[in-house]
């Protein structure tokens, strides 16, 4: 059975910047990832490695600063190939910034869960990032055997 995990959240920066911090491979590793190599156009590559996560896919449209598709999935997980679900993000500008939806669709278990916990994390790094600061280390960086997304 595939699910989909939806969310959103406001960020006191303009869509643009928003728009940005998911496209541009130095922004992104701000808030997600320690490294990201990034195509944003359609058919462009999205790689993007988190904490040991190979995240492998690409762009599917790309409408800046309102709209992104990414193919997601993972290199080496049979249950979530990449590719294997979509990743769309939709941006609206606000008196005070950004409303940033989120909808990861085609997650199956136990990815699913595995997202519904990461998701709000990283996100609210990209609401200290977006507007210029520093989000810290990731919360599970320090505590031995804590979950990971």
């Amino acid at each position: 059975m595939t699910d989909a995990f939806e969310t959103s959240i406001h960020i006191d920066a303009p869509p643009q910047e928003v728009f940005d911090h998911f496209v541009r491979p130095e922004l992104l590793v701000r808030w997600m990832g320690e490294y990201a190599r990034l195509e944003a156009t359609a058919g462009g590559l999205y790689t993007v490695d988190i904490d040991g996560v190979l995240i492998r896919g690409e762009f599917v449209v790309v409408d800046p600063p309102r709209f992104i598709e990414i193919a997601w999935g993972e290199a080496g997980n049979e249950i979530m190939p990449p590719g294997a679900t979509r990743l769309t993000i939709e941006l609206e500008p606000t008196a005070r910034g950004t409303y940033l939806k989120l909808t990861h669709a085609g997650l199956v278990e136990p990815e699913a869960e595995k997202h519904a916990f990461g998701w709000p994390i990283f996100l609210e790094r990209l609401a200290v990032a977006a507007p210029g600061g520093d989000p810290g280390p990731y919360p599970w960086t320090n505590e031995p055997g804590s979950a990971k997304p």
